[in-house]
């Protein structure tokens, strides 16, 4: 995504440590929530490409978990890919791919990649509506048929959100930048479908959030 200066500080937290690696606290809190979700769909092999993948410990974690998988990750942050290729150093995951930069909201990256799967986790209320549609229509182009997409995070319901903490977070970051903050359930339904995917689930996840499972034809 493009890198945004002016997001709040809670929008995006990570701790450097001396070797590089970058720790999240979101990451840890919510690694076995989405790994048991993945664990439900993912086949026993394939290529599943991360976007914004941070501070990498979600890739290590799931490349460790899911074996048969290689794992891709990308993001646009310099920073950000630092801390996954030394986390990647660190780890014991041969199926684990070196980092990728990409800026998952440009147009067009999509037919240039083909993937068994993708995951987003905790973006698209970073980013624009229309970043967002972007986003998704190109993760729909690279997926192949039969492909699965994973989206992750805080979203509205019908247009609200569900407690005071999600509230106070969003309007954070509408003030911010009024172009993101959280997206409708809705619409995200509806823009999977615009892109010919085939919603499996969606799924009531902790601490609030929501994960959204679509299929490729």
């Amino acid at each position: 995504m493009p890198r945004r200066l002016n997001l709040p500080d809670s929008a995006s937290v990570a701790h450097p440590s001396p070797d590089g690696r970058l720790f999240a606290p979101s990451a840890q809190r919510n690694v076995d929530a989405i790994g048991d979700l993945l664990a439900e769909h993912l086949p026993p092999q394939g290529r599943m490409l991360e976007i914004a993948a941070g501070t990498g410990e979600h890739a290590v974690a799931f490349a460790q978990r899911f074996p048969g998988t290689l794992w891709l990750p990308t993001d646009i942050d310099d920073a950000r890919l630092t801390s996954i290729t030394a986390h990647r150093e660190l780890a014991s995951a041969p199926n684990l791919a070196e980092p990728t930069k990409l800026d998952a909201t440009s147009p067009g990256w999509g037919a240039s990649v083909q993937t068994d799967a993708v995951l987003i986790v905790n973006l698209l209320h970073l980013i624009s509506e229309v970043e967002a549609k972007v986003l998704l229509k190109e993760a729909a182009t690279a997926l192949a048929p039969g492909g699965l997409l994973f989206l992750y995070g805080p979203f509205l319901r019908d247009g609200q959100t569900t407690s005071e903490g999600d509230a106070s977070f969003n309007a954070s970051l509408t003030a911010q930048d009024p172009e993101i903050g959280y997206k409708d359930d809705w619409d995200v339904i509806e823009w999977i479908h615009q892109n010919w995917l085939e919603l499996v689930q969606v799924i009531e996840m902790p601490a609030n959030n929501l994960a959204f499972i679509a299929r490729k034809p």
